[in-house]
């Protein structure tokens, strides 16, 4: 398959092979979206077979043969794997290629760097690329290298390549103690939420499936959203007011992918801990995708991997405005508890559903009842109308205030216990 001229980026030759060896194949459309993604224009697509990978170049002769002739035709800057190349095969395909050569981690990676935006993104992201870089040094001050008979005399390349060696340690060393303090600070905060028993409600989703667009109807933060894959990358928080309910924080989180990279997954983690720690999960799924049970079951794989396969979790079926017959509704499972919820962020349709399953699924354990109150108990009267607990008020014919309360039963204990009246409940 080949593309027009491109403009502008680096023409890149992309290839994919499907393998008799692997159980799950990489999808060649998704990888066609990561290059373009990543603002490299492919001028050809080179796909082929074979039982399993060459320990050399991964492809046989004769598709290294094809793929060289394209990178030839077109003057090709790039050549990507839509699969992960040990560091041996990819030096040995730049030997062969005479160019630059990157598989699909490292395609990713290269995504990541392009759209992390706060401090603690970007450590992420360069920790991430450490780790990968680190075991694909190459030994390019071989020139400098001399026959040296003795004990610890080695040559100066292979000095200059532990030199490089160290450096990257060393930066991997400081980029975690950094994240490190991030993770405290966000530590810190949960507990914070945690002490003001404030629910956490956490987006999850395959990339481009509409989170963020979700987070932006719901919160009005008006975060970067496109269509494109892995636009947003840093964690952000909000607090929301849901009806019946009252406050709670949302969390937008960054979109998965099939096969992410495990390194990826390590470097992540203190945005992916706000999705461990939430209290609810909210699956965006892009329901116009004929490919979305796939990617549900991508996401559900990466949830288990970071032990967060036990929370609650909402389906939230998204972009019904770009798909046939569906209309905004709750789907109920045989406990009556939301299970998904049609909506479309675009247009705002269902939007209101699932604000109220959020409700639903939060107020499980909410107190709701009659609580009457004495004259001398003003304090607890004004701790309840500052939690938004109270609905409705009134005097009984003892002078005595009663008030129709609504708050979380963790909530509800905890104030009585410091008015020391639980005894009196």
């Amino acid at each position: 398959m080949f593309f027009e001229r491109p403009e502008g980026g680096e023409s890149s030759i992309l290839v994919h092979i499907d393998l008799d060896s692997e159980r799950e194949q990489e999808d060649p459309v998704e990888f066609e979206e990561l290059v373009r993604s990543s603002g490299a224009d492919p001028v050809a697509f080179i796909k082929g077979s074979r039982k399993s990978p060459d320990a050399r170049v991964f492809v046989g002769s004769g598709k290294l043969a094809e793929i060289a002739a394209a990178v030839a035709e077109h003057e090709a800057q790039l050549v990507l794997f839509n699969h992960s190349l040990s560091p041996s095969q990819e030096r040995n395909l730049e030997k062969e290629l005479q160019c630059r050569v990157l598989d699909r981690t490292g395609l990713i990676l290269d995504i990541f760097a392009q759209r992390a935006r706060t401090h603690e993104g970007k450590l992420q992201v360069e920790l991430a690329m450490l780790q990968h870089t680190a075991t694909r040094l190459k030994r390019g001050w071989t020139h400098l290298d001399r026959q040296k008979g003795g004990v610890n005399l080695r040559g100066a390349g292979e000095t200059q390549l532990e030199m490089d060696q160290r450096m990257i340690r060393q930066r991997i060393k400081n980029i975690n103690k950094s994240l490190a303090k991030v993770r405290a600070q966000r530590e810190q905060g949960r507990r914070s939420r945690k002490r003001a028993e404030t629910p956490v409600v956490s987006l999850v989703g395959y990339t481009n499936a509409g989170k963020s667009s979700v987070f932006n109807t719901i919160t009005s933060a008006g975060i970067y959203a496109a269509d494109q894959l892995f636009a947003t990358l840093d964690a952000t928080l909000r607090r929301i007011q849901l009806p019946s309910f009252g406050e709670a924080v949302l969390v937008d989180t960054v979109g998965f992918i099939s096969h992410l990279p495990h390194k990826l997954v390590q470097a992540f983690r203190a945005t992916l801990e706000e999705t461990v720690q939430a209290d609810l999960l909210l699956h965006v799924v892009d329901v116009a995708n004929d490919a979305h049970d796939y990617y549900i079951e991508q996401v559900n794989e990466v949830l288990t991997e970071i032990g967060a396969d036990d929370i609650p979790c909402i389906q939230v079926l998204n972009k019904i405005d770009l798909a046939q017959g569906f209309q905004p509704r709750v789907d109920r499972g045989e406990d009556g508890k939301p299970t998904r919820v049609w909506v479309s962020a675009k247009t705002g349709a269902g939007m209101d559903l699932l604000l109220a399953a959020i409700s639903e699924m939060l107020g499980e354990d909410v107190v709701q009842q009659a609580l009457t109150i004495s004259p001398d108990e003003g304090r607890l009267r004004a701790r309840l109308y500052a939690r938004g607990a109270v609905t409705t008020e009134t005097t009984d014919d003892s002078g005595k205030v009663v008030l129709q309360i609504k708050l979380p039963r963790l909530d509800f204990e905890r104030l009585l216990q410091e008015e020391r009246l639980l005894h009196d409940s």
